[in-house]
């Protein structure tokens, strides 16, 4: 009966199985309180009720079942203290009932259940001492008690030769817990991250056997001594701690030949990084720290990494060849760092690399075409660099590649067109924005973003995010970038599966917007600013009705804002300011909410929220000028520069013109002279100022 999708009430005839050894309901949808006439089952060695929604206290009706080895009620919705009842069943191996709503202490009499091999109460809200009694019991070899309340524990703790994995995180203990479990010394996985292990009298406790530590987040200042004694090390976590200084030699110089996991990371580590003998490393994070200098050597010497996270470091120097050519590689971070030089040739060979983040560096040169070997490549972030090329349209050919950031480099010419048939077919992020791209907006590019037309996450409302990683017990990562959204820079920490975005701003793109962006029908974000386009504003944009920021701000945009863009209910962030757009602003549920400063410099516009009512003129106020950037900034109001410019030429033809007056006495030769130069036009237009002065 497990994960049958039963829904309702467990019915009160399953007590009639009252020869049945075996019972698993688990992973259905029952609710209600669990049937009484289980209690008759008193053959049952075996039973299963997780994730259900089980609510209430848990009952007392489990007292006949003596011959219970196996209880697991895990994941449902149980309140209440810890169940004293089962303290009574001494012949259980196994008892579960995490992830529950569990409060009070936990009875000392836990020592009655003599057989017990595994108990689970983590993620409860169990508070107290955790009793000595626990630890104690002769047959226990896992226990799982994190995410709970807990703040005190025993001194010093009797020897217990079987417990080998134990999990205490996420409490409110503290003080000098390693000492406390000094005795438990087959601990194979010690896991007493977020705590508050602010001393360490490590240095003569000895885990022999210890292959597992997580010591993340327990105010540590300084690297546990421990780990001196530790040889069998296979998994360390010591992040998000307040160490500081240089990695110590005799850290670098361990031998743990099977530690396949290294986290550093949100630490204040200073200093080179030194050279690892951690030849079989799969995973190694060193982010959030002050590290510097170059990678160290060594770092080829680990045929086996998987996941590189160096970012928020000072690293500098070039980046070694060899993370080109890493087979096993799938993650390369190495973000906001100084690193300088050429990119290495990224996937030298047929590599696994799913994500390369290498933003916010000093990278020059060119993109490294050898990128056409990362057949899995799915993000690629080269932005805030100074890589100096053309739009590297062969990229289009990567079936994976679902988020392409470009910006603030020094990418330049047109965007080209792909050369296959099916171009960046699941692109859903395209940032190219400040850089120096020109020509006309790429509409056959563009038209090629089939996974903006169309997303399956939208339509089935299941929201998921990017990970390279299936998350498991030690390995947790999730894809992120940073985007200008909705007029933010915004990191990401993460980026789900129905995000959609272009950004192209900030370049030197010119002519129209092409109508079959409409096309494009789960687009998020679309900035098209800063840039030299006319014409109108297509009213099919109109037809993008998931999008919730337009700007397209600081162009050369003419006609009327089209009624249209008022079915664009989610629309939360639009910028049309800047342009020369004519007539009344619409009406409509999102247009009503926009401010003045999504429309100014549109001299034109007229209608709320501007004061300008429709069908009034004002006699002050010429025809917009079609002007660029540079030039609105000299003559958009009267700065300090055009005013003494202004004054010193002024002054410099005045003095000229009165020593010829002077000299020859005849003005009105000059006057003739003058206005031979001036067309007839600007003749008549002045004279039209003169009438409007008089």
């Amino acid at each position: 009966m497990r994960g049958c999708q039963l829904s309702g009430r467990v019915p009160d005839s399953v007590g009639n199985l009252t020869q049945i050894r075996y019972l698993d309901f688990s992973n259905n949808q029952f609710t209600g309180h669990i049937p009484s006439t289980i209690s008759q089952l008193k053959q049952l060695t075996y039973l299963d009720l997780s994730f259900n929604s089980f609510p209430g206290e848990i009952p007392d009706i489990f007292s006949n079942l003596q011959k219970l080895s196996y209880l697991y009620l895990r994941n449902n919705s149980f309140i209440g203290s810890f169940p004293s009842i089962i303290v009574s069943l001494t012949q259980l191996q196994r008892l579960d009932l995490s992830s529950n709503s569990l409060t009070g202490q936990l009875p000392n009499n836990v020592s009655m259940l003599q057989k017990l091999t595994l108990l689970d109460l983590s993620y409860n809200s169990l508070n107290g001492t955790i009793p000595s009694s626990v630890f104690g019991l002769p047959l226990l070899s896992s226990l799982s008690l994190q995410h709970n309340q807990f703040s005190g524990l025993a001194d010093e703790l009797k020897a217990n030769p079987t417990l080998a994995h134990l999990d205490l995180s996420h409490n409110q203990l503290s003080g000098s817990l390693l000492q406390s479990l000094s005795n438990l010394t087959n601990l194979s996985t010690l896991d007493l991250s977020s705590n508050n292990i602010t001393v360490d009298v490590g240095k003569q406790i000895t885990f022999p056997v210890l292959e597992v530590l997580r010591l993340s987040s327990c105010e540590l200042k300084d690297f546990p001594h421990l780990l001196r004694n530790v040889k069998t090390l296979w998994v360390l976590d010591i992040s998000n701690n307040k160490i500081c200084g240089h990695i110590p030699n005799w850290f670098s110089g361990m031998r743990w030949d099977n530690l396949w996991y290294l986290n550093l990371s949100h630490n204040s580590l200073t200093g080179h990084l030194q050279e690892f003998h951690f030849h079989n490393l799969w995973y190694l994070d060193l982010q959030f720290n002050f590290l510097q200098g170059p990678i160290p050597s060594s770092i080829c010497n680990m045929n086996n990494l998987q996941f590189l996270h160096l970012s928020r470091n000072n690293f500098s120097n070039s980046i070694p060849s060899c993370l080109g050519s890493m087979s096993s590689l799938t993650v390369l971070d190495l973000r906001r760092n100084n690193f300088t030089g050429s990119l290495p040739l990224l996937c030298a060979k047929s590599t696994s690399l799913s994500t390369i983040v290498l933003n916010d560096n000093h990278f020059e040169g060119t993109l490294p075409v050898s990128l056409l070997n990362c057949s899995g490549l799915e993000v690629l972030d080269m932005g805030n660099n100074a890589i100096n090329d053309t739009f590297p349209a062969w990229l289009g050919t990567l079936q994976q590649l679902q988020v392409l950031i470009l910006k603030s480099n020094m990418f330049h010419g047109p965007i080209s067109t792909c050369q296959t048939t099916f171009c960046f077919p699941k692109l859903r992020i395209f940032d190219l924005s400040r850089n120096e791209f020109s020509g006309s907006l790429p509409a056959k590019v563009l038209g090629n973003f089939k996974a903006m037309i169309k997303l399956d996450d939208v339509v089935s409302g299941d929201i998921k995010y990017m990970k390279p990683f299936e998350t498991t017990l030690y390995i947790s990562y999730e894809d992120s970038v940073s985007l200008v959204i909705k007029g933010q820079d915004i990191e990401l920490e993460r980026i789900s599966t129905i995000m959609t975005t272009i950004d192209l701003s900030s370049n030197h793109f010119e002519g129209v917007i092409p109508k079959t962006l409409k096309d494009l029908s789960s687009l998020w974000l679309l900035n098209l600013s800063h840039n030299n386009l006319t014409g109108h504003i297509p009213m099919e944009l109109g037809q993008l009705n998931t999008l919730e920021a337009l700007d397209l701000s600081w162009n050369r945009l003419t006609g009327k804002i089209p009624q249209e863009l008022t079915r664009l209910t989610f629309l939360e962030r639009l910028n049309l300011s800047q342009n020369v757009l004519v007539g009344p602003i619409p009406h409509g549920p999102q247009f009503n909410t926009f401010e003045n400063d999504s429309y100014g410099g549109n001299l034109d516009l007229c209608g709320p929220p501007l004061s300008k009512q429709c069908g009034t003129s004002d006699p002050s106020h010429a025809p917009q000028p079609l002007e660029s950037e540079d030039e609105s900034y000299f003559f958009n109001g009267f700065t300090w520069e055009s005013v003494v410019i202004g004054y010193s030429f002024g002054l410099v033809v005045g003095t000229v013109l009165w020593s010829l007056m002077f000299k020859y006495r005849k003005p009105e030769r000059f006057v003739e002279f003058f206005e031979g130069i001036f067309p007839k036009k600007m003749r008549r237009s002045m004279k039209r100022a003169q009438r409007r002065r008089t």
